[in-house]
C-alpha cells in the first residue's frame, strides 16, 4: 500500500497510476504507441489552438479522492489552474500497448467518464481500430472512420494519424 501524498510527492519512471492505494503500471514506451500518440497529439493541438483548446500528454488527473489516472492525452477547453487537476478535461484519449487488458482499460475510462470527462477515445495501433466512449452511450467501435466530439466539435479522421 502507499499513500497518496507518498505517490503526489514521488517521481516514477516510467508514470504510473494511483489507485485505492495500489501503484497501476502503464503500458507504454514501444514504438507503435508513442507515434500514434505523437500524431493525435499534434493533430488535436493543431485543431484545438483556434478554440483554445489545451492538449497535454501524460498528465497527472484526480478522478476520484482515491484514484489518480494518467491518460496518454487530455484536452482541457480552459486551464484547469491546478498542477494535479480535479477537474474534468472535455476529452481523454487513450492508445492500447500490446499488453494492455480491455478489462483495465474499461476500469479507467469509467473512471474518467464518472468524474465528468465528456468523451473517451480509445485507438489501437496494432489494429488501426478506434473507439468512443460516453456516459450516454458507453463504449462504441468507431466505424465512420472520423472520431468526433459534441459541443465543441472536434473531428479527427483516423486516416489522418493511422
Amino acid at each position: 500500500m502507499v499513500s497518496l501524498e507518498e505517490y503526489l510527492s514521488t517521481v516514477y519512471e516510467p508514470e504510473c497510476e494511483f489507485a485505492d492505494g495500489f501503484l497501476e503500471e502503464r503500458n507504454t514506451g514501444e514504438w507503435a504507441h508513442s507515434m500514434l500518440m505523437t500524431k493525435v497529439g499534434a493533430y488535436c493541438s493543431e485543431q484545438g489552438e483556434a478554440q483554445g483548446m489545451i492538449v497535454l500528454m501524460v498528465l497527472r488527473i484526480r478522478v476520484s479522492p482515491t484514484r489518480i489516472r494518467v491518460p496518454d492525452l487530455c484536452v482541457y477547453l480552459a486551464d484547469p489552474k491546478q498542477q494535479i487537476p480535479s477537474t474534468p478535461p472535455f476529452l481523454c484519449i487513450e492508445i492500447l500497448s500490446p499488453d494492455d487488458r480491455m478489462s483495465r482499460v474499461e476500469v479507467r475510462i469509467n473512471d474518467f467518464l464518472a468524474m465528468g470527462v465528456n468523451t473517451v477515445w480509445l485507438l489501437d495501433p496494432e489494429t488501426r481500430q478506434a473507439f468512443t466512449a460516453t456516459s450516454a452511450e458507453g463504449l462504441r467501435e468507431v466505424k465512420t472512420g472520423v472520431l468526433r466530439t459534441e459541443s465543441p466539435v472536434i473531428e479527427m479522421p483516423l486516416a489522418d494519424v493511422f
